[in-house]
């Protein structure tokens, strides 16, 4: 991965809240990149709500948020609607900005092993520079913890 998002090579994609979206789109302001493997499950549900409820803090630091994950756009609608998430949710169903990402690993799933997302975050600055990188995420507090860069950053 590339230090700056404006230099990710990845055509824009799906997202939610009408279009496609690029995150050389978001040049200008900072932007909490979050991943996450699948619509509608428990862990990536209360991730998102918890997104959701922070969201207008984030957004007094002029702080963007946006959630990736291989589901379907229409998966994503349907999510984003059901929980009431003011972020867009790209569909990123070629793995282009996962693999960019590097969160693309192998999971043990049931027994099996699997490839998917491995639940990650980053923040970048409005320059778009990484300032903050959280890989294998666990759900409780993570958010805060987000903010509090995000804060800190500013």
């Amino acid at each position: 991965m590339t230090d700056a998002y404006s230099e990710l090579q990845s055509p824009p994609l799906p997202a939610t809240q009408g279009g496609e979206l690029s995150l050389s789109d978001l040049r200008g302001q900072p932007v909490v990149v979050y991943f996450y493997p699948r619509d509608n499950t428990p862990g990536c549900t209360r991730q998102g709500e918890g997104f959701r409820d922070h969201y207008e803090s984030f957004r007094e630091h002029g702080c963007q948020i946006v959630g990736v994950s291989r589901d379907s756009l229409a998966s994503h609608e349907k999510f984003s609607t059901k929980h009431d998430f003011p972020f867009p949710l790209i569909a990123d169903r070629d793995e282009v900005l996962c693999r960019q990402f590097d969160v693309i690993k192998e999971k043990n799933m049931y027994g099996k092993k699997v490839m998917g997302i491995e639940r990650s975050t980053f923040l970048f600055d409005a320059g778009g520079r990484l300032v903050g990188e959280w890989r294998k995420v666990k759900v409780p507090g993570h958010v805060e913890e987000v903010l509090a860069a995000v804060a800190e950053a500013n």
